[in-house]
């Protein structure tokens, strides 16, 4: 099954999730284009990692927030918060992975999706 490629929504929640991860200074921030890999749960992961577990919490909230400030969606499922060493964040075409960087590192999200095309973010220091 051949996904759909990313649309004028999308490409606007990615444009928001990215903000919302910008302004907590979410680390190291890629965006995996998943469109061409057969059986992938979604269309495009998005990951970053933030330095402590209070970090991970806040780039998680602000992600929710400015998705539904700039879009007017909310996330569709979330699980995480509990501990905040993982915050995953399903907005259904797009999944939001928010670590510490230990677990980023030892999870390996990147390399498990080194087929697909990364593009690596950069951020205002």
């Amino acid at each position: 099954m051949q996904k759909t490629p990313i649309g004028n929504n999308s490409k606007q929640l990615t444009d928001a999730i990215l903000e919302g991860i910008q302004r907590i200074k979410g680390m190291d921030i890629v965006k995996i284009d998943l469109t061409k890999i057969n059986h992938s749960e979604c269309n495009y992961f998005i990951i970053c990692h933030g330095n402590s577990t209070t970090q991970v919490d806040a780039i998680a909230r602000s992600v929710e927030n400015t998705v539904e400030e700039m879009v007017g969606e909310t996330v569709w499922h979330k699980d995480g918060y509990q501990n905040s060493v993982w915050i995953l964040l399903d907005y259904a075409d797009v999944m939001v992975h928010i670590f510490q960087h230990e677990s980023r590192k030892f999870y390996d999200l990147e390399n498990l999706w080194a087929d697909a095309a990364i593009e690596y973010i950069q951020t205002e220091n």
